[in-house]
């Protein structure tokens, strides 16, 4: 991590849609770490039925995994993105946001069940359209006590007035 960045949890709040505009290229805020335990693990399991060995069995993983224990889901990860977001930033006085998208997302590492993690939110884009606007951030989620992070996502939404 960069000197620039900061690792207290804090969140920006915006009165209008049109105030984010001038954050392009700043980060809007930062999470509390939460752990990624077992029980959350199996929960998403279930839920998406992906069972591999890999998320679920802890003796199978101690044996055979390179990583010794069992890890999250990819997925389980970037769906972190939702709530991060909610937690890193807030624009009030809004008819309506919704989820637009993801322009690319990548794990470059895997989260071993009992791990911390936190996540970043920046803003990188922005665009006026009718009533609202349209634009991109980045969410990172990183792993304590690791260089890489487990997910780095580009979501877009929008917006409205």
């Amino acid at each position: 991590m960069g000197d620039k960045k900061k690792h207290n949890a804090y969140r920006t709040v915006f009165n209008n849609i049109d105030e984010l505009e001038s954050y392009v290229g700043k980060e809007l805020g930062l999470t509390d770490w939460q752990e990624m335990n077992q029980e959350r693990i199996n929960k998403f399991a279930n839920v998406t039925e992906d069972f591999q060995w890999i998320h679920i069995d802890e003796e199978r993983s101690k044996k055979e995994s390179p990583y010794k224990k069992t890890i999250a889901h990819g997925f389980l990860m970037l769906s972190m993105s939702s709530k991060t977001m909610f937690d890193c930033y807030e624009i009030k006085n809004l008819s309506m946001a919704i989820n637009y998208g993801l322009d690319k997302v990548r794990f470059p590492n895997a989260t071993l069940s009992g791990s911390r993690f936190r996540g970043r939110v920046s803003l990188m884009d922005y665009l006026h359209i009718p009533k609202g606007a349209k634009y991109k951030l980045r969410v990172v989620i990183e792993l304590e006590g690791e260089e890489k992070p487990a997910c780095i996502a580009d979501c877009l939404a929008l917006a409205y007035k």
